[in-house]
């Protein structure tokens, strides 16, 4: 949207993230939204990093780079180690999504990674943001008995290449039938 550059691990200087800001609102044709924004400053970025309840983002050591700690739509090694997930986590979906997640399991689509939480609350809020939420379980400790990778992310997001259906059961259901 700016048009700044990621190195092959997501980051990019804050100066540099700055710059591409005042470039891309002042370019004639910008958004309104992007001309009236107030003044961006390191000062703003840091503090939105330090308060940000899901800790989207993560900060160089020396405080000089910024990069998303997931979810990124281009290719970047984050350099997370392959790490023993609990032995259940969840992912947040909307109830319309069942039927193909049902035949076909969670694949990442345009992100990098499959995201899943460790607490059904996290992932009906996520699923509440595509619609009627539904919760799926997955078996991670079989998944990763079975060879599957799983990785943890800066602010505690587990990530995995994708889950098979045969890892999936809908929260709430016995053996896949629903509870009433």
């Amino acid at each position: 949207m700016v048009g700044i550059q990621l190195d092959s691990q997501g980051w990019v200087s804050i100066d540099e993230l700055l710059l591409a800001i005042e470039r891309a609102a002042s370019t004639p044709g910008a958004s309104k939204k992007l001309r009236t924004l107030p003044p961006i400053t390191t000062e703003l970025v840091l503090a939105v990093v330090a308060s940000s309840d899901k800790q989207r983002f993560s900060l160089s050591p020396d405080q000089k780079r910024i990069r998303a700690a997931q979810g990124h739509s281009v290719e970047v090694d984050l350099g997370y180690s392959p790490t023993q997930p609990p032995a259940v986590l969840y992912h947040g979906t909307a109830l319309k999504n069942w039927e193909s997640i049902s035949r076909e399991g969670l694949n990442p689509g345009s992100r990098h990674a499959v995201h899943l939480s460790v607490d059904v609350e996290t992932a009906t809020r996520v699923g509440a943001r595509h619609g009627e939420p539904l919760v799926l379980v997955v078996d991670a400790a079989r998944m990763y008995a079975d060879g599957y990778a799983f990785f943890c992310s800066d602010n505690g997001v587990w990530l995995t290449e994708r889950v098979p259906a045969t890892y999936l059961e809908r929260h709430g259901t016995i053996t896949g039938q629903a509870v009433v």
